[in-house]
Formats: structure tokens, C-alpha cells, sequence
């Protein structure tokens, strides 16, 4: 039965007997946690530390949120169903939500949202543009195309100039605070590439971004599923 708390008592394979106690803060599967354990081989010493009372120590499977101990990852037993680990939807989703995650975290703190991040990346590879040819190309709706380049207006990274090959036609334009502005931030997301690719070597990296892509550009080219 899935259920946000649950303890009882076992016993590791050397017979010692301890007490277990599981926090989740989403309903959990403690029977599918139960087997995870049991097939990692647990003891009471590989999960106690040093000099801590074993009599009194108790297991977590997950810390709780406001816990500063665990800011460095995730919890060893991963609770996640191994059924759906090998769906690769179901991994691109969770690991792109993280990624995401980290991601709006630098923008944020230079006042910037992913969109804005995406314009200015666009203006730097093509150069000025309109702002109808920059909505079409990024499929964003004109208006809030609009927004997007009045922010970034705003904080003098674009502005908006007359075409010199058609004087009738206005350009938005990437300006030099505004690529200065794009380097910062693609030194902060290399950054944050580092930490969320840490498990894989530099070839592991290169072939995992071929390989996505490949899979961007098939769902680039893919036609637009409509709602009816």
C-alpha cells in the first residue's frame, strides 16, 4: 500500500536487528524500497556512522526536506520503480525537469528567463532579425515575442534599428552589452552542464549530445500533432 510514512523492524544478512523508519513527502512504494535494500545487502554498520549508537540508530530511506545534510544529492535508495527507469520518456522527462531546474537558477539570478536566454542565443547565431522572423522561427506567439525583446530592451542587450538593406524595415539587433551579457551566461551554464553530466566522461558527453540532437532535430522536423 502506498503511504507517505512507514517504519518497522528487520534484520540485515548478519542477523542484527534494526528499526526503520521511512519519510517521503509523495506516496511511496516502501515494499519495492524493502526489496532495494534487501537486495543492496544493508548492515547496520554501512549505514551507521562511526561511534553512533547501534542500538538506537535507525535508517532513513529519504531526508526530510529541511534537512541541510543531504543538500548534496539524492538519497542512495532511489524509491523510482525500475520498470519505468527503463522507459526513456520517462528518463528524458525527469532528467530534463532537472536540468531545467538548474538551468532557470542562473538565469534567474541575472534577472533573465529562458526565453530571453533563447533570443539573444538566436541573434548571435543569425544576426538582426525581425521581430515576426524571430517569433516564426522560436513558434512563439508575436506578442510574446514582444515582451521578451522589450525586456530585453530594457536592459540594453537588443535594440531595435532600421534594416540597412530595407530602410522600411525594423531589426531587432544583438548589442555588444547584450553578447557580453549571452558569454556570462553560457560560461554559467557550462557550469551547470558540468554538474548535471559529472557521472559521464568527455566522449560519454559528446556522444549524449550527437545523440539528443538527433532526436531534436526528428521532433524539429515531426509535424505538429493538433488538438482537435
Amino acid at each position: 500500500m502506498e503511504q507517505p510514512v512507514f517504519s518497522g523492524t528487520a534484520h540485515d544478512p548478519s542477523g542484527a536487528k534494526f528499526a526503520f523508519i521511512g519519510l517521503s513527502n509523495l506516496p511511496t512504494d516502501w515494499a519495492q524500497v524493502l526489496r532495494a535494500m534487501a537486495d543492496a545487502d544493508l548492515t547496520i554498520e554501512s549505514v551507521t556512522p562511526e561511534g553512533a549508537d547501534v542500538a538506537g540508530a535507525a535508517v532513513h530511506t529519504a531526508p526530510a526536506p529541511d534537512d541541510k545534510n543531504n543538500e548534496s544529492g539524492p538519497s542512495a535508495i532511489s524509491t523510482t520503480s525500475p520498470s519505468v527507469l527503463r522507459l526513456n520518456a520517462y528518463l528524458m522527462y525527469a532528467i530534463g525537469k532537472a536540468a531545467r531546474r538548474r538551468l532557470s537558477e542562473k538565469l534567474t539570478a541575472r534577472g533573465l528567463r529562458l526565453w530571453h536566454l533563447t533570443v539573444l542565443a538566436l541573434l548571435a547565431d543569425i544576426g538582426p532579425q525581425s521581430k515576426g522572423t524571430l517569433a516564426s522561427r522560436l513558434d512563439m506567439n508575436q506578442s510574446d515575442l514582444v515582451k521578451i525583446v522589450n525586456d530585453l530592451t530594457k536592459a540594453q542587450h537588443v535594440d531595435c534599428v532600421r534594416d540597412t538593406a530595407d530602410r522600411r524595415r525594423v531589426v531587432v539587433r544583438l548589442t555588444p552589452e547584450g553578447r557580453a551579457a549571452l558569454n556570462r551566461l553560457n560560461a554559467d551554464i557550462a557550469s551547470t552542464d558540468d554538474d548535471l553530466l559529472s557521472p559521464l566522461t568527455e566522449a560519454e558527453r559528446a556522444q549524449l549530445g550527437s545523440l539528443l540532437r538527433r532526436v531534436h532535430q526528428h521532433l524539429a522536423l515531426a509535424p505538429v500533432q493538433r488538438r482537435p
